[in-house]
């Protein structure tokens, strides 16, 4: 399938009163670059071309840098559908310098990954170290979404609250983990909160989405309402 042939797929596709919704999310994407696909239709075009036309799919891949935001949530779902780790590593490091949004960032994560937790661990570190910030922001995303539970371990936390990064949404995706780790790890995250660990607006941004949140008593919210840090 050609560039132009796929291009016509995502098209027809178009809701153009979700791409004016849609485009006020992701302010770092230019308007003309949006074309307007609701989530659940682009999944379900991704599952669709995954099954029946593979070869399209490696020809799709291929052929970064995409030019529509909609090419590049369509990448992220056909990776997040690789069932062969290797191949889905090799994909996602390919990929993710070419991410420049949140929204693309956040809406893949394959579930092979989670079959070699080692592997993946390592690669979120890297990722982390990186200089470009979506890339961070991923890795990040990774140790919140699948090492927060039975392969949580307590020097992850460092890895996030070592992160220094004037990006917003890096500094976005570490407040999130940590109001996450204070959900699934309160007893070994809330030390990183009551030692200011965090730069002031993290911190505090942190703080805002655990007491937002269910899963954490009152009690706990109703301490954490305390370790505010009060705006200079």
């Amino acid at each position: 399938m050609s560039g132009d042939l796929m291009l016509n797929r995502l098209v027809a596709l178009r809701d153009e009163g979700y791409r004016a919704f849609n485009s006020r999310l992701i302010p770092t994407v230019a308007t003309e670059r949006v074309i307007g696909i609701r989530v659940p239709h682009l999944r379900q075009l991704a599952r669709d071309l995954n099954r029946d036309e593979p070869e399209a799919c490696q020809v799709f891949m291929a052929a970064l840098p995409h030019r529509y935001h909609e090419e590049d949530n369509l990448h992220g779902f056909l990776i997040e559908l690789e069932k062969d780790f290797d191949r889905a590593m090799a994909l996602t490091e390919s990929f993710l310098p070419h991410v420049d949004n949140w929204a693309t960032c956040d809406l893949f994560s394959p579930k092979v990954f989670k079959k070699r937790p080692e592997e993946a661990l390592a690669a979120a570190r890297r990722w982390i170290d990186s200089a470009h910030p979506y890339t961070r922001r991923y890795g990040i995303g990774l140790l919140l979404g699948n090492y927060l539970g039975e392969h949580f371990r307590p020097e992850l936390l460092d890895w996030v609250a070592d992160v220094r990064d004037e990006h917003y949404y890096v500094r976005m995706m570490v407040a999130w983990y940590f109001a996450t780790a204070l959900g699934k790890q309160y007893e070994a995250a809330l030390p990183y909160i009551e030692g200011r660990r965090l730069d002031p607006w993290t911190h505090n941004k942190a703080i805002q989405k655990a007491i937002e949140s269910r899963v954490i008593s009152e009690e706990r919210k109703a301490h954490l309402r305390t370790l505010r840090l009060k705006a200079r």
